[in-house]
């Protein structure tokens, strides 16, 4: 909707954001936009995004908090392109929520290198991005015990992508902090969570 030209109707994906306003090349009609950041809640599967993102729901309202799973079986996604798409649909949804005024906080694993080269990256003040991590140990435990997970190699394949979480600050063009939540409770994650993000409102 805010990307569409009032004026000549173009809605291509063609439109230049500046100074608070959104101009169509095509025509040069200019109209206000809010622009706010973008927040992504990350990690590998089973480390807690999800149980942080229900923590915030219930006690606090400084950003509209969604999980990114909300796109599987609307979107299927079996190729880089289909993710890309589903990347892209995930930041016009939210560049059109931030018109309210609230910044948009997805939880997400995945695909965290495609945000910065989405054409929607240009209507946000900034994207930052928050890696959740815990010790192997206690992610095993987390996987098995908290969400029944059997799956050995879903189980180490989720260990590797901690591993390398911990390791790095950067995913392709995405710079990330990490919070390793190992000994913390989903009050105190969801405190940490909260103290992030107002840094950048």
């Amino acid at each position: 909707m805010i990307g569409t030209c009032g004026k000549c109707g173009n809605h291509k994906w063609d439109k230049i954001v500046k100074d608070g306003r959104v101009i169509c090349p095509e025509c040069n009609h200019s109209w206000n936009y809010v622009s706010l950041p973008l927040f992504i809640l990350s990690g590998c599967s089973g480390v807690g995004k999800t149980t942080t993102g229900i923590e915030l729901i219930q006690r606090q309202n400084d950003v509209v908090v969604l999980d990114a799973d909300i796109f599987c079986g609307v979107q299927n996604a079996s190729s880089e392109e289909d993710y890309r798409k589903r990347v892209d649909t995930l930041e016009a949804l939210s560049r059109n929520i931030s018109q309210s005024g609230k910044p948009v906080l997805w939880t997400m694993a995945g695909n965290l290198d495609m945000l910065p080269r989405s054409y929607n990256t240009r209507f946000f003040s900034g994207i930052y991005c928050l890696v959740l991590t815990v010790d192997d140990d206690a992610l095993r435990d987390r996987m098995t015990n908290g969400r029944g997970i059997t799956d050995s190699g879903w189980i180490e394949g989720s260990v590797g992508y901690n591993q390398y979480l911990k390791t790095h600050n950067t995913l392709g063009e995405l710079s990330y902090e990490t919070l390793d939540i190992t000994n913390k409770t989903p009050a105190e994650v969801a405190d940490a969570v909260i103290e992030w993000y107002k840094k950048y409102l």
